[in-house]
């Protein structure tokens, strides 16, 4: 049985970050689905020529699945440490919660998902300043030291 440790504030960080990414990710995943020309939101169909999409259907899917309900499942994980032994698989931090290495992935793929959409569109608008900044701040509060000291596992909780 794992002893409660308080929360701390960087914790708390992390789980808003988190949230904000996963709500925002569902609400314009679900916008671009319901629209999949893009006008809705202001981005003309024509922008995706450098890519492999003729309209926002498969990146509104990405966007809502990957980056929306993704980070809130690990919101869940990292308020609840419920043990997820598929998680666990997906780790090589085994001294450390799965739940604090989905949200060092989800940091990742954040970065690398803006970075890709910034050649495909070839241009940089102050919305992928925003959510490149979002994915680095998300790496940055997952490694701090407090954050890696509340998701370790005790000694008798280890994954297998």
């Amino acid at each position: 049985m794992e002893k409660h440790k308080k929360r701390p504030g960087a914790v708390i960080c992390l789980c808003i970050l988190q949230a904000f990414l996963g709500f925002g990710a569902i609400a314009g995943g679900l916008t671009l689905l319901a629209d999949p020309s893009g006008e809705m939101i202001g981005m003309p169909a024509s922008i995706l020529e450098r890519s492999p999409f003729v309209n926002f259907v498969v990146p509104g899917l990405l966007l809502l699945v990957i980056f929306g309900l993704l980070p809130l499942l690990v919101l869940y994980g990292l308020v609840k440490k419920p043990q997820w032994t598929w998680a666990a698989a997906l780790t090589p931090f085994k001294t450390l919660h799965s739940a604090w290495s989905l949200s060092l992935y989800i940091g990742f793929g954040q970065i690398i998902w803006i970075m890709v959409q910034t050649y495909m569109l070839n241009t940089v608008s102050l919305i992928h300043i925003c959510y490149m900044s979002l994915g680095m701040l998300i790496q940055i509060v997952t490694l701090l030291p407090s954050v890696q000291r509340y998701f370790v596992l005790d000694g008798g909780a280890q994954r297998r």
